[in-house]
């Protein structure tokens, strides 16, 4: 029985140690291929072995610009190269760039050159990887072919699209940033779902879209996770990794044109880098995609899915070409890669040049009298190199032949749902969202409360003030739901309208309801007038001013993004309001300049205060304490002679003024939002004059299409 078990058993591979190549091994295999290499270089100067590429113990050569690359893959690529000239280029987004300058101001009145002068292109359903070290320009690159360069910098240079200068619009273009800015409450299915229902058109019904995120989210790999809260600073929810997944989701439902990728992989293990970079390089080839992407240090396999690198060192070209012949122009250059080392990890290591001092340091203590060669002479090399060679040439041409031989066609904008589906989505998303943010609401309807059952004396105007002024607790979700919006505007997911429509009416039941709570346990409790009529009024303006203090942070979230900054801003703005209210200061001894005119009128504690006045006092009697006066003093007395108030207009023409503000300022909101938009290029182009034109291509989608 032992024996036949023992057969049975299936017979496994066991691995056996083998033992590491030695210094001495390496360098006689560096030599080595220095040595075949040797015979089609000629020659550019002495430098001792370089650090990251064995010990090279020769001289380093440089080609000279008429010598030509001659191997088999680069046969194969120039060969398919003259086979598409012959063909129009049609389909699809052909992305060139060319002679692309990117300049930005230190603060000190120095220009710093971010991207010098470099070329290049990317073709539909192919992947063009973007790398190089830390600072080399990747990011700026991408948010310049994107149109989302900042307003302190300052472009030159041709981009064209199609062969053409034209504006991308909805659905031709998606861009996926560093930071993950998602709704934490949210789990990953129903945030790819909202997104799908925001972006699709309405051509596909409710079924068809949630199918197409269903699907992008098995591509992504976040099957397991879909029921998962995103999660936040209140629970902990799914990994970094898988956010940066669920972002890149968001922006492939629509199957855009352009795919623009900042750092897809961060936060990833290798093997989930691959399946994710493989989807995405599959997805391009199947819908026609061009696709970029900036990505800092991938693994083997990983840059065995791109089809072309563009490798930057200081914002200069080191390499623009195929990524399977990378390996042949460094080892050309005098760089060859050593055996078992990732291809990447060496191209990255050798133009690194943050660590030179500490480099030549620890090299000169080997050998005596020798230097090692740093990485900016490295660096130096390879971008000579590269401008002299053939494959420079060939991407120049290729350039010219898309230019020329585009088929001109515009990025023509894509349906999207229409403005009253994207509205009701926005709508049942926030109060999702409010519902299950404990810092939205909640946390404030507590305090509500507590301060409520607390409030003695001056009431009224302790409604109208402390009440509202505790809206400020809401300002870090109104940031976040800012930087949400952002990225979603900037990807042309909706316009401003829709979602200034969406935040407002999704905030309406909150709001009533920590209005009408808290309101009823301190209207009670004093003992002010028990009619419904006086108590529906009393909540109607409570109500009111929340809004308009919420309209009021919203508008600060809006202009200052920070949390600190954005709260003092806030508080400050209302403890201004609170001042001139007509409470601490009657009207009458408020200075005429500024404090009474304008701020009393401006300032919405105003129009509360004398409302809640009006309602509690007007029709009751009370005790005249004044010796000599009459036995009782009505309420209007007391609201004419103690109060100040104004009785030329009722109560109800208060609480309309509010609601009028209530609208003013979420206007303004909107118009902040719009105004902010439309101005960055034009601040863009202000600074770009400032030294020389600038040539502006490619621009976030226009504001008025999308409303």
């Amino acid at each position: 029985m032992a024996s036949s078990s023992a057969e049975a058993s299936p017979r496994v591979p066991r691995w056996s140690p083998r033992r590491s190549p030695t210094p001495r091994e390496d360098e006689e295999e560096d030599l080595e291929m220095q040595n075949m290499e040797s015979s089609n270089l000629s020659s550019w100067g002495q430098l001792s072995g370089f650090p990251f590429s064995g010990s090279l113990a020769g001289s380093i050569r440089f080609p000279l610009p008429e010598e030509t690359i001659k191997s088999p893959a680069a046969e194969e690529v120039m060969s398919q190269e003259s086979q598409e000239s012959d063909e129009s280029l049609t389909g699809g987004a052909f992305l060139s760039w060319e002679d692309l300058w990117v300049m930005a101001s230190d603060g000190k009145g120095r220009q710093l050159t971010i991207l010098g002068g470099i070329s290049g292109y990317a073709q539909p359903g192919e992947v063009l990887a973007i790398m190089g070290p830390s600072g080399c320009g990747k990011s700026t690159l991408l948010d310049t072919l994107a149109g989302r360069l900042q307003s302190n910098a300052r472009q030159k240079g041709n981009i064209s699209v199609n062969g053409r200068k034209q504006t991308l619009s909805f659905g031709t273009s998606a861009y996926v940033t560093q930071d993950d800015t998602l709704m934490t409450t949210m789990t990953v299915r129903e945030a790819v779902h909202y997104s799908a229902q925001l972006q699709l058109p309405n051509t596909m019904t409710v079924a068809q879209k949630k199918e197409r995120a269903e699907t992008t989210i098995r591509e992504m790999g976040l099957r397991d996770a879909a029921d998962t809260r995103i999660g936040g600073w209140v629970s902990k929810g799914i990994s970094g990794g898988q956010k940066r997944r669920v972002s890149i989701c968001m922006e492939i439902l629509t199957r855009p044109k352009l795919l623009f990728l900042d750092e897809p992989t961060s936060g990833l293990d290798s093997a989930a880098s691959y399946h994710v970079m493989s989807r995405i390089a599959s997805l391009a080839q199947r819908e026609g995609i061009t696709v970029l992407t900036a990505i800092h240090q991938p693994s083997s396999e990983v840059f065995e899915l791109f089809h072309n690198l563009c490798l930057l060192s200081s914002g200069n070209t080191v390499y623009f070409g195929p990524a399977n012949m990378t390996n042949e122009f460094f080892a050309r250059s005098g760089f060859p890669c050593p055996a078992q080392r990732n291809p990447s990890d060496h191209f990255l290591r050798t133009i690194n040049k943050d660590f030179d001092e500490e480099i030549e340091d620890d090299h000169g203590d080997y050998e005596e009298g020798k230097t090692t060669a740093s990485a900016a002479k490295a660096t130096e090399i390879l971008v000579k190199s590269y401008s002299s060679s053939t494959t420079c040439q060939e991407v120049t041409q290729r350039i010219a032949f898309i230019n020329e031989k585009g088929s001109g066609e515009l990025i023509r904008r894509r349906s999207q749902a229409s403005f009253l589906a994207q509205s009701l989505v926005l709508i049942r998303r926030s109060f999702v969202n409010m519902y299950r943010d404990l810092g939205y609401y909640w946390l404030r309807f507590a305090i509500y409360v507590a301060l409520c059952l607390c409030a003695r004396g001056s009431m009224l105007m302790f409604v109208a003030a402390f009440l509202t002024f505790m809206a400020i607790g809401g300002f870090p979700s109104f940031v976040e739901d800012m930087k949400i919006f952002g990225r979603e505007r900037l990807n042309g997911h909706y316009g401003v309208v829709t979602f200034v429509i969406g935040n407002t009416v999704s905030s309406i039941p909150y709001l009533a309801l920590i209005s009408i709570v808290p309101g009823a346990i301190a209207y009670y409790l004093v003992g002010l007038q028990k009619s419904f009529q006086h108590f529906a009024y009393f909540a109607l303006v409570l109500f009111v001013c929340m809004m308009l203090v919420e309209s009021l942070m919203m508008m600060v979230a809006s202009i200052v993004p920070d949390f600190l900054m954005g709260i003092i801003t806030g508080a400050g703005i209302q403890g201004v309001m609170m001042l001139n209210g007509g409470f601490f200061r009657l009207p009458r001894d408020l200075p005429k300049p500024m404090w009474r005119y304008p701020m009393y009128y401006i300032a919405f504690h105003k129009y509360a205060n004398q409302g809640f006045y009006k309602n509690e006092f007007l029709g009751l009697t009370f005790p005249n304490t004044q010796a000599g006066g009459p036995p009782t003093i009505s309420g209007e007395d007391i609201l004419r002679d103690v109060w100040q108030v104004e009785m030329g207009y009722s109560k109800w023409v208060d609480l309309a003024i509010l609601f009028g503000m209530v609208i003013i300022y979420r206007v303004l909101f909107l118009v902040i939002i719009k105004f902010a938009e439309n101005m960055k290029p034009k601040v863009k182009v202000f600074f770009s004059r400032l030294t020389t034109k600038s040539t502006r291509v490619i621009d976030p989608p226009p504001a008025a299409s999308l409303l």
